[in-house]
């Protein structure tokens, strides 16, 4: 039987209710603190002629234009949002097996890194490292004889982090799960004279069933082929995802991710606490929509439920947290 560290006093002399019968006292009292600073705002892109696009399966979301995307850029600056994370939707008739797109130059995701950095300098950018946004079977990685082939993957993933960091990107952050990926994308960027270059890796992303709406976001859905559970991990698992990360920071990683986000506050949790090296996680989009659907329906308060679930990532570790709801949270906050 685990002793408490002290022996606290008993009613009446106790009472815990005095700290929470104020505002005052309770924010003076909190142990877990939520700021715009904490926040990053994930911004769907894309090559389509309009500015912005609605996203049927997440509410208040849009695919943003280049031109848009430096808007958004200035108005996460101005509500003291510090980074935005890119994630594409290109034309579907530009997607091929190897993903082409995801290395062109003057693709979408250059275009609009070299947006942001024109409008708000001081907005950090990270960009998505993976190849299912470009390829025509919706994986991210290369596919030989009916199989995600790993080695053969590394070479794209690492040219892609390259032409990212190239373009001007703060942060290049590979969610592809291919082994030894990171090592791939370090050694591409030291050679290059890109040693500065940030990387956030998804280090524990599992297979899971709460990223529909983003694959209809980028335009993934419709294209892919079987599912993602040969690369992404398995829910059931949480020491796999320690061995995970220990490999990614071995490799380079300056700072993780936990995908998704709330199911999966555990995992942050252990990770935190067993490596002390910047922590983040993902509240997907699945999580997003849920929310979503709750408060048009009036079933959830959607200030109180926005703040709940962020601070709640904070408690359990985060350093930060990649969240739709970034500008609306960072409103309440600076409220």
């Amino acid at each position: 039987m685990t002793t408490p560290p002290f022996a606290p006093a008993a009613f009446p002399f106790a009472r815990p209710r005095r700290l929470r019968a104020s505002p005052w006292v309770r924010r003076l009292v909190a142990e877990t603190t939520l700021t715009p600073a904490d926040l990053i705002w994930p911004l769907i892109v894309h090559d389509g002629a309009e500015d912005r696009a609605p996203v049927a399966s997440m509410p208040g979301v849009f695919r943003l234009s280049p031109r848009a995307a430096a808007q958004a850029a200035k108005e996460a600056r101005d509500l003291g949002i510090p980074a935005v994370a890119l994630f594409p939707n290109v034309d579907p008739a530009t997607k091929d097996a190897i993903g082409t797109g995801a290395t062109d130059p003057d693709g979408l995701i250059p275009d609009c890194i070299r947006a942001i950095k024109d409008a708000a300098p001081e907005v950090g950018v990270i960009c998505d490292v993976a190849l299912d946004c470009y390829t025509d079977h919706g994986h991210d990685g290369v596919i030989e004889n009916g199989r995600i082939a790993n080695d053969a993957s590394l070479e794209r993933l690492a040219e892609q982090a390259f032409i990212q960091a190239h373009a001007g990107a703060d942060v290049v952050a590979p969610s592809d799960m291919m082994d030894g990926r990171v090592q791939a994308i370090r050694e591409a960027l030291e050679a290059n004279g890109l040693q500065d270059t940030l990387i956030l890796s998804y280090a524990a992303k599992y297979a899971s069933a709460f990223y529909g709406p983003y694959r209809d976001a980028v335009g993934s859905a419709a294209m892919l082929t079987g599912d993602k559970k040969t690369y992404q991990m398995d829910f059931a698992n949480s020491d796999e995802a320690l061995r995970e990360v220990a490999m990614d920071i071995a490799e380079g990683a300056d700072a993780v991710m936990v995908k998704p986000g709330l199911p999966y506050l555990d995992i942050v949790r252990r990770v935190s606490e067993t490596f002390k090296v910047p922590t983040f996680a993902y509240q997907v989009s699945g999580e997003y929509a849920m929310m979503q659907a709750s408060i048009a329906n009036g079933w959830l308060d959607q200030d109180r439920a926005i703040l709940e679930t962020l601070t709640a990532f904070k408690r359990a570790g985060c350093a930060g947290v990649l969240t739709y709801f970034a500008p609306q949270a960072a409103r309440l906050l600076g409220a």
